[in-house]
């Protein structure tokens, strides 16, 4: 849940957009699922995620601050920076429970009218003169327009896209810290580290709505292998899990106590880094939303205003031109 996005500028407009979709859907619940402690950013002078987070903060002007060494260690004594490194915190940033947000989301929509239909597995659909037909194992259902989010399940669901999806199995790590007052909101921030030569450690502070599996969550952003999605996904290891505890101790030696719980999840890579939302090419009424690269969550509810619009009016106002898929085709 951050503002300064170094991915790129241009999903900044989007991201505060989300703000009110969060604040309405915590409104309309009555359930917290955002927790607002800030995020800090860590990186080496030439760091391009300080440099990136710091001109798309400044371009639309979120508050955010510059901190070196001094500064870090002064306000968030937990972390241990390199020499020569600097930081970015932004106060306004934070973290979303997601299992929370999915449940309350699916919640709202079914008060709304939605039916939700789990447990089926899709084995085809086509676009007809009237709408689409979609083909399940529970039977066939028609409907005037077809939106698929189908996550490391597209390139089988939506090969007409052209664009390559390749999922990555990425293990994430639960850590019991040593000192458990300083890993909690809002003592701790969220927060990311560039390591050079690397890939990015990111980590999420203990709250007291946090339930199982306890600790500081804790996993390496992208650092994953090519997976089958319908094979069975192998656990994370001790060796994998233990990976991300000692690259942790090397920053926050606070947090990174005993391994509590492991888990992977799947990210779903473009060949860019950046989300596919469009509609899906030779089709009038079939809209995609894949590839999202491990950093499309926080956007849950802007991305489905989006792709609700497209659904029912075929078009949004929505400043998603920049996530087309003929941007693969231009060589952009």
């Amino acid at each position: 849940m951050r503002d300064c996005y170094f991915e790129a500028p241009d999903y900044v407009p989007l991201l505060l957009r989300c703000r009110s979709g969060w604040e309405r859907l915590e409104r309309e619940s009555g359930r917290r699922i955002v927790h607002r402690c800030g995020v800090l950013y860590l990186g080496a002078s030439e760091s391009e995620v300080i440099r990136e987070s710091a001109r798309s903060g400044t371009a639309f002007d979120v508050p955010f601050e510059s901190l070196d060494a001094a500064g870090v260690c002064a306000r968030f004594p937990q972390f241990r920076m390199p020499d020569g490194w600097h930081a970015i915190f932004e106060p306004g940033a934070g973290f979303a429970r997601p299992e929370r947000a999915v449940r309350t989301a699916s919640d709202l929509a079914m008060r709304a009218g939605a039916i939700l239909r789990e447990g089926l597995r899709v084995l085809g659909w086509q676009e007809t003169t009237t709408g689409i037909r979609v083909q399940t194992d529970a039977g066939v259902f028609e409907a005037g327009s077809l939106v698929l989010t189908a996550g490391a399940w597209t390139a089988g669901m939506a090969a007409a896209l052209g664009v390559p999806m390749v999922p990555l199995r990425v293990p994430i790590a639960w850590l019991q810290p040593r000192d458990e007052q300083l890993c909690r909101v809002p003592t701790m921030p969220v927060w990311y580290i560039d390591r050079p030569g690397q890939s990015g450690l990111y980590g999420v502070p203990i709250a007291p709505d946090q339930g199982s599996p306890h600790g500081v969550k804790v996993a390496m952003h992208g650092d994953g292998v090519v997976v089958d999605p319908d094979a069975p996904r192998r656990q994370a290891s001790p060796d994998e899990l233990e990976a991300i505890r000692g690259a942790t101790d090397g920053f926050l030696p606070c947090a990174a106590g005993a391994v509590t719980a492991g888990s992977t999840c799947l990210y779903t890579m473009s060949p860019d880094g950046h989300f596919v939302v469009d509609r899906l090419p030779g089709c009038r009424s079939v809209f995609v939303a894949c590839g999202f690269s491990g950093h499309g969550f926080k956007f849950m509810p802007v991305i489905g205003e989006a792709l609700a619009d497209l659904a029912i009016t075929g078009s949004t106002a929505l400043p998603i031109g920049f996530l087309v898929a003929g941007r693969f085709a231009r060589g952009s």
